[in-house]
């Protein structure tokens, strides 16, 4: 590992490490996925091992696969809301906006930051932008049809690519595919829009969903929005 990439590890643990301080126990806690995320549940298991009462809600196999190797119960069922949700993000903007689902958990994501009474978002500096869209709007779609999908996110001036894997169609965890688009400028009605087409599931556009956003940087931590 490099210095420059040991330094974006740090900022990334220490964003996780102050969102660690928001759990009471009794918490109902939304996990998030992704290497950020990852840092954060690694350090929730490390608390549940201290004695620490809680449960969580995965956003994705992998995310629940960490949880339970970490000890950390888990949420089979929750009415209603829950206490708080914690996830990484792909971009954030000044108003904690996020762009989220490279990763490929954005449909889970989404339900999970809107069932949560809060949603924080724990990142890297290098994840700051001034306006969303600096890179491609994850969307995930219905296999079925989905060339068709895929020509109706052209007409909004999208440009869609289908992810692979290996040289095969990329999965989700729900078994679906994501058209990674590229727009020229993305908005919240982007995303009304994107949502109206038959055969979207999600799209990894996160517009006033987010409370507050935790970024490590080389200077200390950074808060947008409001914690508490």
């Amino acid at each position: 590992m490099t210095t420059a990439q040991a330094e974006v590890e740090a900022q990334k643990k220490a964003a996780a490490d102050r969102a660690l301080e928001l759990i009471r126990p009794g918490t109902v806690v939304g996990l998030g996925s992704g290497s950020t995320a990852r840092y954060f549940i690694e350090g929730l298991a490390e608390r549940v091992r201290a004695g620490l009462d809680v449960r969580a809600v995965a956003t994705s196999v992998e995310s629940r696969r960490l949880a339970e190797a970490g000890r950390i119960p888990i949420a089979e069922r929750v009415d209603g809301s829950f206490d708080l949700a914690v996830d990484g993000a792909d971009e954030i903007d000044p108003a904690v906006n996020c762009l989220k689902g490279r990763g490929g958990a954005l449909l889970r994501e989404k339900i999970v930051a809107h069932a949560s009474r809060r949603f924080v978002v724990i990142a890297d500096e290098s994840k700051l932008v001034g306006r969303l869209g600096r890179g491609p709007v994850p969307i995930e779609v219905l296999p079925f049809l989905w060339e068709a999908t895929s020509r109706a996110i052209e007409s909004l001036g999208g440009r869609p690519a289908l992810r692979l894997a290996a040289g095969q169609p990329y999965k989700t965890d729900n078994d679906n595919l994501i058209l990674d688009t590229t727009f020229g400028a993305v908005d919240a009605q982007l995303g009304t829009a994107i949502h109206a087409i038959p055969g979207v599931l999600e799209h990894g556009l996160f517009f006033g969903i987010a409370r507050a956003a935790i970024i490590g940087c080389a200077s200390g931590l950074r808060i947008l929005g409001e914690l508490g």
